[in-house]
């Protein structure tokens, strides 16, 4: 069957005569009936009793009719949608990105594009650096948020477009009182269990090696209780006391009682660079460019979580590491 056949079938069930179905459709009812008749045979069976000038549906009729009006309602609003987007008047952006980076500034940066294109539409996708490259790749995502040093540059084959830096911190449990620590020789044993229970993320990038190597430094006695694959996560468990983790400041924005339990304080880590990564042709187009630009300045409007200066104890730890 056809759509122009179902046209064709739900004027005449709407109408149930041929005269007011060609009338309606402003086609020949000898055309009508023709293509009535194809369809029956291609459904193998009879969708009219013919009786008195009238069409009266038969029962297989009557399914049919439920099946034709949900059908063409639906191609009557992609046609309708299709239209918007030729006319320029409504546009569909893929987003695939880390969770923390999606969640702390694509809300805002919808808000700045929503005056310059009102009727945009956002499929978001969150995923890893490696999931966020093969959906760029594959044609699933059109902007993919990531941190520039999370995979490696030559796998890259699009361009990297600054969005915001953020410094990586410790987060702690609040209970354990970590600015009165000098050193861990000299914690509790309970807060030296703690401290040296580390909380890592499987991202499976070239970063994760120097996360590894920054607990080395700063806590070497540390062993891994956990292999985690989203931020929210890690700081759950760290609000539980299950250990401490190294995150970018932005993964630990209060965001419904985020920091609740939690202390973060300043690292020598160096910070995060958050990149849009996006192919060229797009770049130059809106609504991507806009799109690109609003998280640009939804970035520079952050306020990052309050962090404390770094403890005593990883100060310590550095001085060691140099003395050695």
């Amino acid at each position: 069957m056809t759509l122009h056949q179902l046209r064709i079938f739900l004027a005449v069930a709407q109408t149930a005569t041929l005269t007011r179905a060609s009338k309606q459709l402003g086609l020949a009812q000898p055309s009508l009936s023709q293509q009535l008749a194809r369809l029956e045979e291609s459904v193998g069976t009879r969708l009219f009793d013919r009786a008195r000038n009238r069409m009266e549906l038969t029962d297989a009729g009557r399914v049919l009719l439920r099946h034709a009006q949900n059908i063409l309602k639906e191609v009557s609003e992609a046609e309708a949608g299709l239209r918007e987007f030729a006319a320029g008047k409504r546009s569909i952006i893929r987003i695939a990105g880390l969770n923390s980076v999606v969640k702390a500034l694509l809300p805002e940066a919808l808000k700045r594009c929503g005056g310059v294109r009102p009727a945009l539409e956002v499929d978001i996708h969150e995923a890893a650096p490696a999931e966020v490259l093969e959906m760029l790749y594959s044609r699933q995502a059109d902007i993919g948020l990531i941190g520039a040093d999370s995979v490696a540059q030559s796998s890259i084959g699009f361009r990297q477009v600054p969005i915001i830096e953020d410094p990586y911190v410790f987060a702690v449990p609040r209970a354990i009182r970590l600015a009165a620590i000098k050193d861990l020789h000299g914690a509790p044993e309970s807060a030296a269990r703690v401290l040296n229970s580390a909380i890592e993320f499987n991202f499976g990038t070239p970063h994760t090696l120097r996360v590894q190597q920054w607990y080395q430094r700063v806590l070497p006695a540390h062993r891994i209780v956990a292999h985690c694959r989203t931020y929210d996560v890690a700081l759950e468990l760290v609000r539980a006391g299950f250990g401490v983790c190294l995150v970018p400041a932005m993964t630990a924005l209060e965001l419904a009682g985020t920091l609740d339990g939690i202390e973060l304080y300043a690292t020598d880590h160096g910070n995060r660079r958050t990149v849009a990564i996006i192919a060229d042709q797009y770049l130059r187009l809106s609504p991507y460019k806009d799109l690109v630009e609003a998280l640009q300045a939804a970035g520079r409007s952050l306020t990052l979580p309050p962090i404390l200066p770094m403890p005593k104890m990883m100060v310590q730890a550095e001085a060691e590491v140099e003395e050695a």
